[in-house]
């Protein structure tokens, strides 16, 4: 494995993680701009963006860059949630220089009015199909009750009424200000050359405007809240809370994640035996979510209306046994292992390197090898355990229900 880091005189951010030992080759922009960075006129427009981006610009037609692509074999995608948008391809090596050009056409789009006014649709029936799904509804919900008032409370795909009101200058101006170079991290993992990759990427983004957008990242104080939505034809309760956790480049968001791997993972996990495996809930987990400046606990419960409290009760235990007694160091080894599992099976792809290259790099400008994670999991100590437990106990201040009921008890 070599690294390398890059930056062209636009300011784009270029890291690159070469492996000869692979067959394949991962390329993807990560650009910094997502929910959190909009205005409640233009909710939604990064997501939204991130669909006209497959549209082309002058060169190549939405129809274009869809048919290369293909021909190309490539595995293609993209993602948008309050802090990245992602645009990504997986290619044989010998295709870098045509998926680079097409990935590159994505930064700097047309948005022509006729895909704007045709997308605008598709965005609209794809929040519809979301409503529909309790377990999105519950964490758009949460989300937004549990950082009222802060830039993360905004949801990813905007509401009916912010998308029909958008318009494509909107669009124009919001893209104009987010898609710089400064705001964007390309990361490439996989088989080629270092000499041949920085001409192929001087060529084809070069032209990306330059300049940098600053972030808001206010202080936060969550209060507690309790927020129902009511789903008559939902079978089940969907409830999810969430509480404060180490923000994303915290020291201790490494023991963060062990935790919630023993605690709340979806396998021999506490709450897995506790709740799940006897029959009590369809669903129990506790997950850590870092951000810049936030971090969160997050806990998803499903199960029977009637049963909502008695679960809540026995999740709230779990969580007061831990915060008063820890975990054991059997506990830790075996979340270890788990985590430590998936960074290595992860790793062997071009396209699992891809996502840790972008977002170590996006988050705290760093770059950590596969290796280097596991020297990081296998580090973790009971004291750090116990040091979280201390500065950021498991405690919900935030509670959403999705279903049948119209009220809840909590424990």
């Amino acid at each position: 494995m070599q690294f390398y880091h890059r930056t062209l005189e636009n300011g784009l951010d270029v890291v690159v993680e070469l492996n000869p030992s692979v067959h394949s080759l991962a390329a993807g922009f990560f650009v910094r701009t997502g929910s959190r960075d909009e205005t409640a006129e233009v909710a939604g427009v990064s997501h939204f963006l991130e669909h006209m981006a497959f549209k082309g610009n002058e060169r190549f037609s939405g129809d274009d860059m869809n048919r290369i692509l293909d021909e190309l074999g490539a595995s293609s995608n993209a993602s948008t949630d309050q802090e990245v948008t992602n645009y990504y391809a997986a290619v044989l090596p010998e295709y870098l220089d045509q998926t680079m050009e097409l990935l590159a056409a994505m930064m700097q789009p047309s948005l022509r009015q006729e895909d704007f006014d045709t997308e605008k649709k598709v965005i609209l029936e794809e929040i519809g199909m979301y409503e529909d799904q309790p377990g999105f509804t519950a964490y758009d919900h949460v989300m937004a009750t549990h950082f009222s008032g802060h830039p993360l409370s905004q949801s990813i795909l905007g509401t009916n009424e912010s998308i029909e009101a958008l318009t494509s200058e909107q669009m124009r101006h919001y893209h104009a200000a987010q898609y710089k170079a400064g705001n964007m991290t390309l990361a490439i993992a996989g088989n080629t050359d270092i000499d041949s990759l920085m001409e192929i990427v001087e060529r084809h983004c070069g032209g990306i405007p330059a300049g940098k957008t600053e972030r808001s990242a206010p202080a936060f104080q969550p209060q507690s809240r309790l927020h129902m939505v009511h789903r008559e034809s939902s079978v089940q309760q969907h409830v999810m809370q969430m509480g404060t956790a180490p923000e994303g480049d915290h020291e201790l968001r490494f023991a963060a994640e062990l935790l919630s791997v023993v605690v709340g993972d979806d396998s021999g996990s506490r709450l897995f035996w506790e709740m799940t495996d006897p029959g009590f809930v369809d669903c129990a987990d506790l997950g850590y979510g870092e951000f810049d400046g936030a971090g969160t606990w997050i806990t998803y419960l499903s199960c029977e209306p009637e049963d909502v409290e008695k679960n809540l009760q026995r999740m709230q235990a779990v969580f007061d046994e831990v915060n008063a007694d820890g975990i054991t160091e059997d506990e830790l080894e075996q979340a270890r292992n788990k985590v430590a599992s998936r960074v290595v099976l992860r790793g062997e792809r071009p396209m699992g390197r891809l996502s840790s290259l972008g977002n170590n790099w996006v988050y705290r400008g760093e770059y950590r090898s596969v290796a280097d994670d596991l020297n990081i999991v296998r580090s973790v100590t009971l004291n750090d355990i116990n040091a979280l437990r201390e500065q950021y106990p498991l405690t919900m201040n935030t509670t959403v229900g999705v279903g049948p009921r119209d009220a809840l008890q909590l424990p």
